[in-house]
């Protein structure tokens, strides 16, 4: 375990994740993240974008591939709801003899040794846990551990990027923060020739009809704006052929519909009739203003109605 002395304390460092997967398809979103890293002047700092899309879309792989492509260390930072201040900094750890030892976050060795971190899912964290981590993110690019004792500038190669899921069961990170972590880079779903490509990549050993009807099911369920993802394609495929090889002796569609429906629901094949169920049930309702409870749109007191001139 590498070790750094910082204002007279000792830390233990993290390590990094070792990947090597690569980032398949969607060259923009890769162009992106890596423009906010550029610094073009000693004067200007590197920026921390959000990186958004559904669960399972290569968020955490885009980011990786891109710390590859800069010959850079990653390391991952997984944000609960029940993450603390100290979590993303410096965690005091009692050893047997009794004597205190600090051990660093991915987060913080990234900043010291000049990696890159990501944040993993950044908007189910609290603002209490967001509020410690401003100074590092801005052009001060220094982070305070009161557990610690010490103030950490971070490294002149530290980058950072934070994912964010397109879900309900986050929390709203506060403006402050969010002036922060710009720009916003969106991953859409992948086209067709891409999400077979992707697919192929992940799983070398399937046959080329199972990821045929996959990525047809997939392309459908995009077209409805269903949030199933490559990842969840991923495991179907792999359910279907485990319960292929077990014996049971199922054709392919069969065993691929099986899988869907253990692993997404029992209503999710029809996609159809599951996104017209998600329609009548309010999914795609627009988000209200309190106005809209009182005043109709043509009505001049409501203050985001339409042109009133």
């Amino acid at each position: 375990m590498e070790k750094v002395i910082i204002d007279n304390v000792e830390l233990a460092l993290a390590h990094p994740i070792a990947s090597t997967t690569d980032w398949i398809g969607q060259s923009e979103p890769m162009r992106q993240l890596l423009a906010c890293w550029l610094v073009l002047d000693e004067r200007d700092f590197p920026l921390t974008p959000r990186v958004i899309g559904y669960p399972g879309i290569g968020k955490t792989t885009l980011a990786m591939a891109a710390a590859r492509a800069r010959g850079q260390d990653v390391y991952i930072m997984q944000c609960t709801s029940d993450t603390r201040p100290e979590d993303l900094l410096v965690t005091p750890v009692l050893s047997e003899q009794g004597k205190i030892s600090y051990h660093a976050s991915p987060l913080l060795t990234a900043a010291v040794r000049g990696g890159v971190a990501v944040l993993d899912e950044g908007n189910r964290m609290s603002e209490k846990s967001w509020a410690s981590l401003a100074g590092l993110f801005d052009n001060r690019r220094m982070v305070e551990s009161v557990v610690a004792g010490i103030t950490v500038c971070a490294h002149a190669g530290f980058r950072a990027a934070v994912t964010m899921n397109e879900d309900s069961s986050t929390f709203e990170i506060p403006d402050y923060i969010m002036s922060r972590l710009q720009p916003g880079i969106k991953i859409p779903f992948p086209n067709r020739e891409d999400e077979m490509k992707i697919l192929s990549y992940s799983l070398p050993f399937t046959s080329g009809q199972i990821l045929g009807i996959c990525v047809d099911y997939l392309q459908k369920a995009h077209g409805q704006d269903l949030p199933f993802s490559v990842r969840d394609g991923i495991n179907i495929i792999r359910y279907a052929l485990k319960l292929r090889e077990s014996g049971k002796g199922e054709d392919v569609s069969g065993l691929f519909k099986k899988a869907v429906c253990q692993i997404l629901g029992d209503d999710a094949f029809d996609i159809e009739k599951l996104a017209e169920s998600r329609k009548r049930m309010g999914a795609d309702i627009p988000s209200m203003n309190l106005g809209d409870f009182f005043f109709s749109d043509d009505e001049g007191l409501n203050p985001d109605g339409g042109d009133k001139g």
